[in-house]
């Protein structure tokens, strides 16, 4: 949805998910103690990103390593939450988000964007949907069909295990912003929700 925004108004995009799966990639790669907030912290303060903001070519990586897909892989997912709730990693990287945004232009996506990196935003967006039709879009979207039974339990109790996990953290946790517009795109196709979106902007920039 995001991206199709950004692609539809001609602006520049930013996936800060993608920022926090490079530093869990680059922690595992190194085998850092996720515990070790100290370590995880430094990786993160001193680790080179480059994460592309063209909406027709995400990209992202650390240190020179392009990790664009190695970031969507299965042990990265299940060690993010823990590595993104580390308090001095979310400042360090909200620091590099903020910087990204700059004056705007931009649309941005990630769980604490209208809380905490982006509060000032014109408009702000809080996307949800049933559990089950997440897990079946994340499995699409991972193996490019339709996931299997067990495939599609596994993927919805890894995502209702990472919100709790980030709803749960003390830092940024994942919340909806109080002047945040609500999209349940639980029976809605992603044309559908960039439609609404697009909609909604026009409404509060005229």
């Amino acid at each position: 949805m995001a991206r199709g925004v950004a692609r539809a108004l001609g602006l520049r995009y930013l996936d800060t998910g993608a920022m926090y799966r490079a530093v869990t990639w680059a922690v595992l790669d190194r085998c850092i103690d996720l515990a070790d907030a100290d370590a995880v912290t430094a990786l993160a303060e001193t680790a080179l990103l480059d994460i592309g903001t063209d909406p027709t070519k995400p990209h992202i990586a650390i240190d020179g390593h392009d990790v664009t897909a190695a970031v969507r892989t299965a042990p990265v997912t299940a060690a993010v939450s823990a590595v993104s709730a580390t308090p001095g990693v979310r400042v360090a990287l909200v620091q590099r988000q903020r910087e990204l945004i700059g004056a705007g232009g931009i649309v941005v996506e990630g769980r604490d964007i209208g809380t905490t990196v982006a509060p000032n935003a014109t408009l702000k967006i809080f996307l949800t949907a049933d559990s089950s039709a997440r897990a079946e879009r994340r499995g699409r979207e991972l193996a490019g069909s339709a996931p299997d039974d067990a495939t599609l339990a596994a993927t919805e109790a890894d995502l209702r295990r990472r919100d709790l996990a980030d709803s749960g953290r003390a830092s940024s946790p994942l919340a909806q912003a109080s002047d945040a517009v609500v999209i349940d795109a639980t029976s809605l196709g992603p044309d559908d929700v960039v439609h609404r979106v697009l909609h909604l902007l026009t409404a509060v920039t005229r």
